[in-house]
């Protein structure tokens, strides 16, 4: 992961992901470019004369500049080239704009201002739109570990190939790379790539992989694939995102907005 993209706002996860974005830009010897997106339109529904625009500008600024000091002053002293982008606009459209010449871009799980009990529409958005994988990172993380071991959620999507490949430069750094797969009614349904096809895939980049059925069980399989990352000290869980329409996730439920509204540790996504 040579450039990365990384989120920079007040959330409680900022430390957070930016320690990550650290410790992948030293393994890799990447370039971190770190995205600050203000947006005033939260204050234009029923402001017909501008008042509170101009009342709140100044403070909006002042904010701004002070947490862009903060880390780039934290930054300065640790080795890893950066840059920052400031922009003007609604975050997910200026990280999606800014995605396509990017590895890999790192989010937190929650957005400002919100209680972080649902997953967040920022996630959401980019891990739609934007033609790169997605890093989201909670609130805690002090430090990662390439070389740990990583967990591949797998159910033979065209979604969880989609992840599986995006991660691959971060699974060739670790000791032991495992593919989970969550065993369904026998009766549904299946996808056509089975996770044999996956280990073969990650063999031909010079990754061993292991493959393990999981029992289904009464636990939602977010809370399953945490276990098992968890159980085998994984830094990383990796995962195809909204195999259904992202409505359907959203009205439904779904693996992905399970997952992503507490998330145990950083989870890599891509649509």
């Amino acid at each position: 992961m040579k450039s990365i993209l990384l989120h920079i706002d007040h959330d409680k996860a900022m430390q957070a992901r930016l320690q990550v974005a650290l410790d992948m830009a030293r393994a890799t010897n990447g370039h971190i470019t770190c995205l600050q997106a203000v947006s005033y339109e939260v204050f234009m529904p029923g402001d017909f004369y501008g008042s509170a625009i101009a009342a709140a500008l100044p403070v909006i600024r002042e904010n701004a500049e002070n947490l862009r000091k903060t880390i780039e002053t934290a930054m300065e002293h640790e080795g890893v080239p950066f840059d920052w982008r400031f922009e003007y606009g609604i975050a997910s459209q200026r990280l999606i704009e800014a995605s396509p010449l990017a590895d890999i871009v790192i989010l937190g799980p929650a957005e400002t201002g919100t209680d972080g009990r649902g997953p967040s529409a920022l996630v959401g958005d980019v891990v739609t739109r934007a033609p790169v994988p997605v890093l989201v990172v909670p609130e805690g993380m002090s430090s990662f570990d390439v070389g740990a071991p990583m967990l591949v959620a797998w159910n033979g999507s065209a979604e969880a190939a989609h992840a599986l490949r995006a991660a691959v430069p971060l699974l060739a750094c670790s000791c032991q790379v495992t593919l989970a797969c969550v065993t369904e009614d026998p009766a549904k349904p299946g996808f056509d790539l089975p996770s044999t096809e996956g280990a073969k895939y990650l063999a031909r980049h010079g990754i061993t992989s292991e493959i393990v059925e999981i029992p289904r069980g009464e636990a939602k399989i977010a809370d399953t694939l945490f276990s098992a990352a968890q159980m085998r000290e994984c830094s990383l869980l990796v995962m195809g995102a909204y195999g259904h329409s992202r409505l359907t996730e959203l009205v439904l439920g779904g693996v992905t907005r399970h997952m992503l509204s507490e998330p145990a540790m950083p989870v890599l996504l891509a649509h």
